[in-house]
């Protein structure tokens, strides 16, 4: 028997996988029907689970730390570094208590020929024990299901114009791994590979869609694109939906909205003046005004702004997310006059031009308003859009930590700012804090390397 492969798309049917046939040519894009695989092991993984790990921090509490609050180091490998995926990344099971991190990585992902990197289940409710669940040299991209069922992540063999790429997924309970989809060839309708594997994923709020981004080029042409690839988890297919040489750092985040249109939303930064090599090695990252935010549906049509930054005096930082559930967004900002890092929250408006903060219609409110000179960075919010977490200044002080309450969106500012601690991280980029919220707003979380090498911690007692 062969398999048989749609027309249009090059896929392998339902059918077709399960009547066994073998051999497929090396130039379609395989469908692996969420078959059983197995890994490629890296040598120096871990294989079991790491008990008892959980370990008080109070000297990592001073004076002025909010009361009632205690600081657990969940990592201690004394010559591996882990941290917490980027703070925006859907790393937790809809219960709170389970959660993914990753080992032998910095605090903006692992590199993919590194044998030791790994994604690991964090148990809160088992003495905060760590349990491997990936052991292929190559993975990355992880995102845990809106359902907290599987664990969806990809293995990064591809090369510039070439190689492979394999989208797979576990359950959260590290069984059940199976292939969702190998791209071994040129996306659906297009003569582009994808390669330099963004390391953030993200899942649709009803589990049926995943986004990532990739580089586009062929190693050979100037200014080639990158874009997004949406996979389609039901169907076991992909297509890119949108690419362009100014989307190297895009920062795809699906709206968790529940609702049914705002749930095809996707948040997405384009950075301007950027500068890559043609083989897509960034040289700048953005130039001119700055980087804006927008935001698309994921099938590549209703193109919208974000009403902040590229005036000359406001600048995104890079650093943004959806508000919880909402269909607002908060971006981190930096100002000329004054001279502060704000937290700006708005919704997205028609596209009118790259003119971010003085988009028609725009509407943003500033959350940082009533603290005194703001410098924050590095944030993110409960799932119910009521409390955010931030890292602030003075970076080379170690940095600091807050807690606040977030009021009605579009009017109020930021309320009753909380500091919790001092993390004495070296706040260098492999080290960033990077703090972030358990869905309730119970649980903060945040990297340091205080101890020499990274680690990540978590504070308890936030609803105090």
């Amino acid at each position: 028997m062969t398999r048989r492969k749609s027309k249009t798309t090059g896929r392998l049917t339902r059918r077709d996988l399960l009547r066994g046939a073998a051999g497929v040519a090396s130039a379609a894009i395989v469908i692996g029907r969420f078959g059983q695989t197995s890994a490629f092991s890296a040598p120096n993984v871990l294989r079991g689970p790491l008990k008892n790990v959980g370990k008080l921090r109070p000297d990592l509490l001073d004076d002025e730390s909010a009361a009632n609050i205690e600081v657990i180091q969940l990592t201690a490998e004394p010559d591996v570094p882990s941290s917490h995926l980027y703070m925006e990344a859907q790393v937790f099971a809809p219960d709170g208590r389970r959660f993914v991190l990753h080992r032998s990585a910095t605090a903006h992902g692992g590199s993919k020929s590194d044998p030791n990197h790994q994604y690991l289940r964090c148990d809160l409710d088992d003495g905060c024990s760590l349990h491997p669940l990936t052991e292929e040299l190559g993975a990355t991209a992880a995102s845990v299901s809106p359902d907290g069922r599987y664990v969806y992540y990809l293995v990064d063999q591809t090369t510039v114009g070439g190689g492979q790429l394999t989208l797979k997924r576990v359950n959260l309970d590290g069984t059940g791994r199976e292939t969702v989809l190998v791209i071994d060839a040129p996306l659906p309708g297009t003569q582009f590979r994808p390669s330099r594997i963004y390391p953030l994923s993200t899942i649709s709020s009803d589990g049926k869609r995943l986004a990532l981004a990739a580089f586009l080029g062929d190693g050979k042409t100037e200014g080639a694109p990158y874009g997004l690839m949406i996979f389609d988890l039901e169907r076991a297919a992909v297509r890119l939906v949108y690419q362009g040489p100014t989307w190297c750092n895009m920062h795809a985040q699906y709206c968790r909205s529940t609702d049914p249109a705002a749930s095809h939303d996707v948040l997405i930064q384009e950075n301007h003046g950027n500068e890559a090599t043609a083989e897509g090695s960034i040289k700048r990252l953005v130039g001119g005004e700055g980087a804006d935010i927008h935001v698309i549906r994921d099938d590549g049509s209703d193109f919208r702004n974000l009403p902040w930054g590229r005036d000359g005096n406001e600048f995104c930082q890079g650093h943004q997310c959806w508000r919880g559930r909402t269909t607002w967004a908060i971006t981190s900002t930096g100002t000329r006059k004054p001279a502060e890092a704000q937290l700006i929250e708005g919704r997205p408006a028609p596209h009118a031009g790259h003119v971010g903060i003085k988009t028609p219609g725009g509407v943003r409110n500033d959350l940082s308003r009533e603290f005194p000179n703001p410098h924050f960075y590095h944030f993110a919010t409960d799932i119910a859009g009521k409390r955010l977490i931030s890292d602030a200044a003075p970076f080379d002080h170690g940095g600091k930590i807050y807690v606040a309450e977030l009021g009605e969106p579009g009017r109020d500012p930021l309320r009753n700012f909380r500091y919790l601690l001092g993390p004495k991280s070296s706040c260098k980029k492999h080290a960033h804090i990077h703090p972030f919220l358990s869905p309730d707003g119970a649980l903060g979380f945040f990297n340091s390397d205080e101890s020499g090498i990274l680690q990540a911690y978590m504070i308890r007692g936030l609803h105090g």
